[in-house]
């Protein structure tokens, strides 16, 4: 049977094709606010944060944006969620990371607050199969139970949506110098690099991330006058997605 070699390299050159245009892909979103409109509230290690943050997942994905001081906006932070959602698809990871200023409902942009029912509004509707959110800021556990004026609801339940959040809704987040992050940034960090993978197959899940974060965020303020307990909220299915694989 004659082979026509023509025919077999067109063939094995759709199906890499096709496997290009299958891959999943991660897309990142990072957002540090050290400097805001009123100085007076200005931090010290949020930027630096979000920057370390993105170092490490430069090692997975080229699609990262990143947005800090006065160009972490309002405006500008849904923009470019609102852009990520719709590139997103099927099979797809969106990863937002904030550190900065919060409140009870929501996180405080450079400029104006941010609820988390706007963050919630725009992630639930992309096609993205895991949606992943970071936030190291006061009161962040609130996301569980939000108020806004006169409405009232929960983190959601569907859309694929999960939050690691860097404290419970009645604490405070710390940083500090001579950390050179925010306790729990500092402790994401190490689990994304390798810390976190509990079984040993250099991939890291959301809840072997999050196992790590809180142990270690535990340990290192155990001597603190402030205690600081981060909170996994959202869709439960979501907590196997795999956030970072050093295969």
């Amino acid at each position: 049977m004659q082979i026509n070699m023509k025919k077999i390299i067109s063939l094995i050159f759709m199906a890499i094709v096709l496997a290009i245009n299958v891959q999943a892909r991660t897309f990142v979103l990072c957002v540090g606010v050290s400097s805001y409109q009123n100085s007076d509230n200005n931090l010290s290690q949020t930027t630096k944060d979000a920057k370390q943050f993105k170092t490490v997942m430069e090692n997975h994905t080229k699609d990262i944006t990143i947005l800090t001081s006065k160009y972490a906006n309002k405006d500008n932070i849904l923009e470019k969620m609102r852009a990520i959602g719709n590139r997103a698809q099927k099979g797809d990871k969106i990863i937002l990371f904030f550190s900065g200023h919060g409140y009870p409902g929501g996180i405080v942009a450079h400029d104006k607050h941010l609820t988390y029912q706007e963050i919630n509004d725009i992630l639930s509707k992309s096609s993205a199969s895991a949606k992943i959110c970071f936030v190291d800021a006061c009161h962040a556990g609130s996301v569980g139970e939000v108020r806004d004026n006169s409405r009232s609801y929960k983190a959601p339940s569907s859309g694929n949506i999960i939050y690691m959040m860097s404290s419970r809704a009645n604490e405070y987040s710390i940083e500090h110098p001579w950390v050179g992050h925010g306790f729990f940034t500092q402790a994401l960090l190490k689990g994304l690099r390798g810390k976190a993978d509990a079984n040993k197959d250099k991939k890291i899940t959301v809840r072997e991330l999050f196992n790590y974060v809180y142990n270690d965020v535990q340990h290192t303020t155990a001597n603190m006058e402030v205690s600081q307990h981060p909170q996994l909220i959202g869709v439960k299915e979501v907590a196997e997605a795999v956030v970072v694989d050093w295969n």
